[in-house]
C-alpha cells in the first residue's frame, strides 16, 4: 500500500500545476496557490526535524529570512539572477545550520527548542538593527525574477508569473523528502528518534545523524525564503515573527506527521482560510493558535488520526 500511495501522492500535486486555471486564473487565485506552495516548502524544511527526529525547531525562522536576505540583498546590489540567488541562499543556509547544529549537538527537546528560538530571537534583532540587512527598513525594491531554463528566460512578475516556478520548487521539494525517507540517513533519523538503544547498538552515530538531518533541513526553508522575497519584491525583519514559526508548526501537525502531503494540505488549509474565509488579521492570527492548540492537546495524530478513529467505530 505503501508503494502505491506515494507516486499517488506525488502525481495528485503534479496536478495541482493546473489549479489556478481551473479555478478561473484570477488574480487572488494565483495568489493563494504561489504562497501555499511557497509556505508548504518553509514547513517542509521544519518538518525533517520534528517528523523525523522527533525535535521541535523553534529556529527554522533563521534559515527561511536567510533565503530571503540572500535573495534580496544580491539581487538589488549586485544584480544577480534567481540562479546566483537561490546558490547563495542555500550556501547561506547550509553555514548558518551547520554552526546552529554543532551548538545545538548536545541538547535534546525542551533545551534544543529553546536554544533554537533563542538563535531566532537574535538573529531578528540583529537584522533589525544591522544598516547592512536594511535594518528597520528591511531590503526595497528586489527585482523581479529572472531564470534561463533551457535556454528560455523567466521573469516572474506578480503571482501568475511566479506560479510554475513554485510549483516547481514544491515539486522538487516532495521528491526530496520521498527520497530522504527511503534513504539511510532517514530510516537512521527514524531509528534514533524511535529507538535510540537499538540505533547504538546497531552502530548508528546518533550525534552524527542529528546534525546532518538538521543541516540537510535548511536549505529548503531557505529556497522557500528566497521565493518569498521575489513575490513581495520586499524583505525585512518580520520573516522572524512568530506567525511563520506557529504556520510552520501547524501545517505540519494539522494532518499528521511523516505523511508526504501532510505540511502541503496543512498549508492549504491554513491560506484558504486567511484568504477565502479570513476574519481580519489578528483573527487569523488566533484562529491560527487556536487550531495548533487543540491539535496537540486533543488530537495529537492530526486529522488522520481522526479519521482513523471514526473508521474504527464506524462512524463513517
Amino acid at each position: 500500500m505503501k508503494n502505491v500511495a506515494t507516486p499517488a501522492a506525488l502525481i495528485l500535486a503534479a496536478f495541482a500545476y493546473f489549479v489556478p486555471s481551473v479555478a478561473g486564473g484570477a488574480p487572488v487565485i494565483y495568489a493563494a496557490c504561489t504562497s501555499i506552495a511557497i509556505l508548504a516548502v518553509m514547513a517542509y524544511g521544519a518538518d525533517l526535524i520534528l517528523s523525523y527526529l522527533g525535535e521541535v525547531s523553534l529556529g527554522h525562522t533563521i534559515f527561511w529570512a536567510a533565503g530571503g536576505y540572500a535573495a534580496s540583498l544580491l539581487a538589488v546590489n549586485a544584480g544577480w539572477n534567481g540562479w546566483q540567488t537561490a546558490g547563495a541562499a542555500i550556501v547561506v543556509s547550509l553555514v548558518l545550520a551547520a554552526a546552529l547544529g554543532l551548538a545545538t549537538l548536545r541538547t535534546r527537546e525542551f533545551v534544543f527548542s529553546l536554544v533554537t528560538y533563542a538563535a531566532a530571537v537574535v538573529a531578528m534583532e540583529i537584522a533589525f538593527n544591522w544598516p547592512f540587512l536594511g535594518g528597520s527598513d528591511g531590503v526595497v525594491g528586489v527585482p523581479p525574477l529572472e531564470l534561463t531554463i533551457f535556454g528560455k528566460g523567466i521573469t516572474g512578475a506578480g503571482d501568475a508569473a511566479l506560479w510554475p516556478v513554485a510549483w516547481a520548487l514544491l515539486m522538487l521539494t516532495l521528491l526530496f523528502i520521498q527520497r530522504f525517507r527511503q534513504s539511510r540517513l532517514g530510516t537512521s533519523a527514524l531509528m534514533v528518534q524511535m529507538n535510540p538503544d537499538l540505533a547504538q547498538a546497531l552502530g548508528v552515530d546518533a550525534r552524527a545523524v542529528r546534525f546532518l538531518v538538521f543541516v540537510a533541513s535548511a536549505p529548503i526553508s531557505a529556497l522557500a525564503g528566497w521565493l518569498y522575497a521575489y513575490q513581495r519584491a520586499y524583505v525585512g525583519s518580520d520573516m522572524f515573527e512568530s506567525y511563520f514559526l506557529v504556520l510552520m508548526l501547524t501545517a505540519i501537525v494539522i494532518v499528521g506527521r511523516r505523511l508526504l502531503l501532510g505540511p502541503l494540505i496543512g498549508t492549504a488549509l491554513i491560506i484558504v482560510q486567511q484568504t477565502f474565509f479570513s476574519i481580519g488579521g489578528d483573527g487569523d492570527k488566533i484562529v491560527l493558535g487556536t487550531v495548533l492548540a487543540a491539535i496537540l492537546l486533543l488530537w495529537p495524530r492530526g486529522l488522520v488520526g481522526i479519521w482513523t478513529v471514526m473508521v474504527r467505530h464506524r462512524m463513517i
